[in-house]
């Protein structure tokens, strides 16, 4: 019960039903049934490499709650922080197959999910003292009001003890009022990490500002210690508050599967590396190779790594 925890995450994750064939969602008569979820992603991954990590969330007492528990005890991924809902459901997607390396259709039927009533009281502070670091992501923030609390609550008091933090801005705008709100509620989160991990056009919308760097200077300046910028084909950039910056070329990928789950694959790569000590150019030279790695097969995370697939020395 007390052992300890490298990383905690809070978020959702929902029964996926991926199609078996191309085409319309509503001719698909075949699919097949995983997990899925940004901040699952990423302890999924993490737990792959030998982390020890826990994941906080809501599952309905159903069969698809049941699922994801199982998906859990399968990874790995301690689950002493879910709370078992007996009075709201979990929430299941349908995504399309492509084979042409666009972006599948996802339907989402989520709403007033169990997921969605997170609260500051899921906030089980021995259980969150356990861990040394805490990533967050822009979906979980974005489910409900009550879900944000929490996020802002854990991160407020984990800063307070001294943990690192890690943000992911994974932008929903359609799960907000307006953007003006999601553009406020989600700065107020990254400024308290020490990695934010936004892509370019998330930094755009977010900052306002039109660069990698201008981008990674909004963030520096609020006391953020390193921010990484992914930039699609060209890889990714990065600035440290000590003034370190660079960029590093994206791993080539000869066919691309499916897109859902890079970026989650990426913070993976950033932030293990981080915990390990590694400098942050081999962080996200890590995050680069195993978001190529997560577009290489059908899945939101059935590519990422284990530490021996990872092939590191």
């Amino acid at each position: 019960m007390d052992k300890a925890l490298d990383v905690i995450t809070i978020g959702e994750a929902m029964a996926m039903f991926v199609a078996r064939e191309t085409g319309d969602l509503a001719e698909v008569e075949q699919f097949m049934k995983r997990v899925a979820g940004a901040e699952l992603n990423v302890a999924t991954g993490l737990a792959r490499l030998g982390l020890n990590v826990g994941w906080v969330s809501r599952v309905g007492d159903d069969s698809f709650g049941r699922f994801v528990l199982n998906g859990l005890k399968k990874e790995g991924i301690n689950a002493e922080g879910v709370i078992l809902d007996g009075c709201y459901r979990t929430g299941f997607q349908l995504k399309s197959k492509v084979e042409n390396g666009t972006d599948p259709i996802v339907e989402y039927f989520r709403k007033d999910s169990a997921a969605s009533h997170l609260s500051v009281d899921d906030y089980y502070a021995g259980y969150f003292s356990r861990a040394r670091h805490l990533h967050l992501s822009g979906v979980a923030a974005a489910l409900s009001r009550t879900s944000y609390e929490l996020l802002d609550h854990a991160a407020r008091t984990m800063k307070a003890q001294g943990k690192t933090l890690s943000f992911d801005p994974n932008l929903r705008p359609v799960l907000w009022e307006s953007e003006a709100e999601m553009v406020e509620k989600l700065n107020q989160l990254a400024v308290q990490a020490d990695w934010v991990l936004p892509g370019l056009k998330e930094g755009m919308i977010l900052t306002g500002r039109q660069t990698p760097e201008a981008i990674a200077d909004f963030y520096l300046d609020r006391g953020v210690q390193a921010v990484v910028i992914k930039t699609g084909s060209d890889g990714a950039w990065y600035k440290s508050a000590t003034g370190e910056k660079g960029a590093v070329a994206a791993v080539k990928v000869e066919n691309v599967v499916d897109t859902v789950g890079a970026g989650d694959g990426f913070a993976v790569g950033v932030i293990s590396a981080l915990l390990e000590g590694k400098t942050l150019h081999q962080a996200v030279a890590r995050g680069n190779k195993i978001g190529s790695l997560a577009i290489q097969v059908q899945g939101d995370s059935e590519g990422l790594p284990t530490r021996d697939a990872l092939g590191e020395a």
